[in-house]
């Protein structure tokens, strides 16, 4: 018995605020140099089969700032890229270590490993989703607005991508207004918004979305893997960029937010992440924190679930 955490999904509401509190007390605990060693002898081990830079580094000192360790297990340097079954690289994995990350291309694939595999997984990003991120991005809009239920947000550019389809998945569970702007063939599917219908809003025109909000957010309008698209992607979303004339639209004391890496003068203006409504370098921060309170949250109630399994065997009779 363990608890995964492949979907915002995964975490009830009470257990999402829970989150946050505790990320917020390890945040104050790492700026007074506290000492927290809640995952002591405990292994990490992420496994990516995508390029990493905040995910890893940010899982990676998350472990070890908590007192554990943590494994970089990159599938080209495995028996994986040899042809090792994942189901077979899940049951071994799960037998070294206490929790794993994994980043990775389709949900199929974060599927199957977690479905194979004895401790907790974590999604640190699939073709479908970056739950972690979003995490991050709520933590971080409750910590410069006070309050994500109520607010509203709007995404722009590319919104089917893993990023906005996590978004979607937030809206009803935080209480916010998510707004998509896109043009046509970018708007995630009808599959992906039924989850909360009175929260996500589909638009194609760019001003429409922000104009009144609280938070704007964009990515990257080509993500890893869809290289081949890009200058397609280019042409089709070049009246999506994030600039100061679209940022005017939004609440003066709107806040912009960006996962990053970002590519200034495609999605996003130089003077717009560089400016003093942007909040990305917080957000990239929060990674750590939100994850360490995640990290705790997956080990101690799988911990928890085990210890109780005999007693619920005996129960079943």
């Amino acid at each position: 018995m363990k608890r995964d955490f492949l979907t915002l999904f995964d975490l009830s509401s009470d257990e999402h605020k829970a989150l946050f509190h505790r990320a917020r007390g390890l945040k104050e605990a790492r700026r007074q140099r506290r000492v927290v060693s809640t995952m002591a002898g405990r292994t990490l081990v992420m496994i990516f089969e995508k390029a990493s830079t905040r995910t890893r580094l940010s899982f990676e000192a998350a472990m070890t700032q908590l007192g554990g360790s943590a494994i970089d297990l990159s599938a080209a340097n495995s028996q994986m890229s040899r042809g090792e079954p994942l189901a077979d690289t899940a049951r071994v994995t799960g037998r070294y270590c206490d929790v794993v990350m994994m980043r990775t291309f389709g949900d199929e694939r974060l599927a199957e490993f977690a479905k194979h595999c004895e401790v907790p997984v974590i999604n640190g990003l699939t073709d479908g989703g970056h739950p972690v991120q979003i995490l991050t991005d709520l933590f971080t809009i409750e910590e410069r607005l006070g309050a994500v239920a109520g607010k509203t947000l709007a995404f722009i550019g590319d919104t089917a991508s893993n990023m906005g389809r996590s978004f979607t998945e937030g809206a009803k569970l935080y209480g916010y207004q998510l707004r998509l702007a896109s043009p046509k063939g970018y708007h995630p599917a009808a599959e992906v918004v039924k989850h909360s219908p009175d929260h996500v809003h589909l638009l194609s025109d760019p001003k429409e979305a922000v104009r009144g909000a609280d938070v704007v957010i964009t990515d990257v309008w080509t993500s890893m893997g869809q290289e081949a698209e890009s200058k397609q992607r280019l042409a089709d979303l070049a009246g999506f960029q994030v600039d100061g004339a679209l940022m005017k639209l939004a609440k003066p004391d709107a806040m912009f937010l960006h996962c990053l890496p970002a590519h200034r003068g495609e999605e996003v203006s130089a003077d717009v992440i560089d400016g003093p409504q942007s909040a990305v370098w917080d957000e990239a921060e929060n990674r750590l924190h939100v994850q360490k309170a995640l990290l705790e949250t997956v080990v101690q109630a799988s911990e928890r679930l085990r210890e109780m399994e005999p007693a619920l065997r005996a129960a079943r009779g």
